[in-house]
C-alpha cells in the first residue's frame, strides 16, 4: 500500500482528515485503515471505502456514524471517478457539534473528491 494523497477539511469544529492509498488487495485495503486506527487511536471514527479491481472487491464502512452517511458517499466518489486498487480512508475528529446526516454525507463527500482530484 501506498499512500497517494491527503486533504484536510474543518466543518463546524470537527476535523476531517483524508488519506488515498493505492492497495492492490482487500489485505492491503484494511491494513491501511488499521494501520490509520492505530496512528489516530483518540479519533472518533475512521471512515473509509476501498475498490480492488481483481478479484473485484470493493467494501465500505460508516465506522459508527449514522448508515449511510459515510462510507457509501465515499465509495460513491470513487466510483463515479471510476478508481480501482485504492483506499480513501477519512478520519473524523468530533468538534462537539453535530453535523445531521445531510451534513456528515456532503462532508465526507467532499474528502473524498479532494483525494480524488487531479493535482
Amino acid at each position: 500500500m501506498i499512500l497517494l494523497k491527503t486533504a484536510e477539511i474543518i466543518e463546524k469544529k470537527s476535523k476531517f482528515y483524508g488519506f488515498l492509498f493505492e492497495c492492490n488487495s482487500e489485505e492491503e485495503v484494511l491494513k491501511a485503515v488499521d494501520s490509520l486506527r492505530k496512528e489516530h487511536s483518540k479519533a472518533t471514527h475512521v471512515c473509509w471505502a476501498g475498490r480492488v479491481s481483481s478479484p473485484f472487491y470493493e467494501r465500505a464502512c460508516d465506522d459508527g456514524e449514522p448508515g449511510g452517511t459515510a462510507g457509501r458517499p465515499i465509495l460513491s466518489v470513487l466510483q463515479k471517478r471510476n478508481l480501482n486498487n485504492v483506499c480513501a480512508v477519512v478520519v473524523r475528529y468530533f468538534g462537539g457539534v453535530k453535523l445531521g446526516a445531510g451534513g456528515l454525507l456532503r462532508v465526507y463527500s467532499k474528502v473524498a473528491g479532494k483525494l480524488c482530484e487531479k493535482d
